[in-house]
């Protein structure tokens, strides 16, 4: 946090800034702030991580004025900048695992996910390769009155199935975890994905099965439990 407390206070154009809110960010800082009156985000990106900023820059600057995604509204290359528009919603993260949301609601929301993920992979398709958002996480996307796509550094090449397999893991895997619920949401979440598009997802229980197993990293204390399930997609699929 020290380098970018120390640009908020020694750049010119920073020192009028109202930070907000602070989120949490494996890799970059982010931060919810007013900047002239104007709702912004704005992320930090650490020196051994530039190429991310420029992938996220380019790929931002592409998509927005289809895609719910990001405006790009300033880019500090010298100081590692990106500054976007702030979307004012709901983490669909907690939406999800609410005890408040109906089940109806979590099955509308997975329609509108599989929606995104769909229009996301047909834009940055190119002839038979496709570029992915990566990092498919349910914290990386806001509720609104439509679902937007939010931090993209990690967007790379690779295939659709990428994507939607990273995605089940993370619905598997937040709080509470594992339960009847959440895997019939992924399964809604999978057949809505397919109906959707023209290429398939063969054999993706491998795929969610080496999802949650990545997710170890990142949450030693499950690593039995997602273990166990990783185990178990592998072998029958999503049957709880």
């Amino acid at each position: 946090m020290k380098k970018i407390d120390d640009l908020i206070n020694n750049v010119e154009k920073y020192k009028k800034i109202s930070v907000q809110q602070i989120f949490k960010s494996k890799k970059n800082t982010v931060e919810y702030v007013i900047l002239e009156n104007k709702p912004r985000l704005l992320k930090w990106f650490a020196p051994g991580f530039i190429r991310q900023m420029e992938t996220e820059y380019k790929l931002l600057k592409e998509g927005s004025p289809t895609l719910n995604i990001p405006i790009i509204c300033e880019k500090d290359e010298e100081n590692h900048i990106l500054i976007m528009n702030y979307i004012l919603g709901e983490n669909l993260c907690d939406v999800i695992n609410s005890e408040k949301t109906t089940f109806c609601e979590k099955k509308r929301l997975m329609f509108l996910l599989a929606e995104w993920f769909q229009k996301f992979h047909s834009y940055y398709k190119k002839t038979d390769t496709f570029y992915i958002r990566g990092d498919s996480n349910l914290r990386n996307f806001i509720l609104t009155d439509r679902i937007w796509g939010v931090d993209f550094e990690e967007s790379r090449l690779g295939k659709p199935i990428e994507d939607i397999a990273g995605m089940c893991s993370s619905i598997l895997s937040s709080d509470p975890m594992f339960t009847n619920d959440k895997f019939q949401l992924c399964e809604i979440f999978i057949k809505s994905y397919i109906k959707l598009v023209k290429w398939n997802l063969n054999n993706i229980w491998k795929d969610i099965s080496y999802a949650l197993l990545e997710r170890i990293q990142w949450r030693p204390n499950d690593e039995k439990l997602l273990r166990e399930y990783s185990n178990k997609i592998l072998k029958r699929g999503l049957q709880k």
